[in-house]
């Protein structure tokens, strides 16, 4: 074969390509590609560019790039590895390729699955074992673990007033004042399938005229007791409680 560069200028010249297009083309600076065609291999960045390099620009020339690369080789640099291996350990080798591997894929695969479960197996074996407080008593066994049983939630804040609801259950007079003395509902009496409005104020003075109403205080029941008198209560956010029909504010 004749010599790298020489091939590869002839090949250029004889298609009438300039250097610069085989630059464009092949990304290869044009500096490297003479040094290619004169053989001034220390030009190039190494032997594994000027290889790479042989190989683009044998390509795009329409030559053997391989038969360029192996020349190259030749050439310029000394036997490989396996250039060198004594052949009595070349049939051994192709023996080796003929069986193919020790073990198929698959079976490689299931192996390495097998060994991951037992990892996982033994890793929460130990941590699950870690984790169990030494047995004592049964009081001490079920005790909740600390931190827990310490944390108080905040109380919610108590309510400053109240919401008053009545539904009549048969005709009732409903006279509420509230702690200011002002006549919200004043002496009305309503009948079973009439709204008494809800009335919230931070204290209320209730006169019923009978216990036929069903009572609500901030959304809970509160029981009515009958009486042969008038009923009057004081509601506050503390709760319910009777007080005298002489106690002021009074609705009359």
């Amino acid at each position: 074969m004749a010599d790298i560069g020489a091939t590869l200028r002839e090949a250029r010249i004889r298609a009438r390509i300039d250097i610069g297009e085989v630059e464009t083309r092949t990304k290869i600076r044009a500096k490297y590609l003479r040094a290619i065609e004169n053989e001034e291999w220390d030009l190039l960045p190494g032997p594994v560019y000027a290889k790479s390099f042989l190989r683009t620009y044998g390509d795009y020339l329409g030559l053997d790039s391989r038969m360029l690369v192996d020349e190259f080789r030749r050439q310029y640099e000394g036997p490989s590895d396996h250039d060198v291996r004594p052949i009595a350990s070349r049939p051994r080798d192709r023996d080796r390729g003929a069986r193919g591997p020790l073990l198929p894929p698959w079976a490689v695969i299931g192996l390495v699955l097998v060994a991951i479960v037992v990892a996982l197996y033994f890793v929460g074996s130990f941590t699950g074992g870690k984790q169990k407080s030494p047995t004592t008593t049964g009081t001490q066994a079920s005790r909740p673990p600390r931190g827990r049983h310490h944390r108080h939630r905040p109380a919610p804040p108590k309510p400053t007033t109240v919401k008053l609801q009545l539904v009549p259950t048969g005709p009732v007079y409903v006279c509420l004042v509230n702690g200011a003395g002002t006549k919200l509902i004043n002496e009305q009496t309503f009948s079973v399938g009439q709204t008494i409005p809800a009335e919230t104020a931070s204290k209320l003075l209730l006169t019923l005229g009978n216990a036929s109403v069903q009572m609500k205080v901030n959304g809970h029941t509160v029981p009515v007791t009958a009486s042969p008198n008038a009923i009057r209560l004081m509601i506050d956010p503390s709760g319910t409680q009777p007080i005298p029909l002489s106690t002021p504010p009074t609705c009359p």
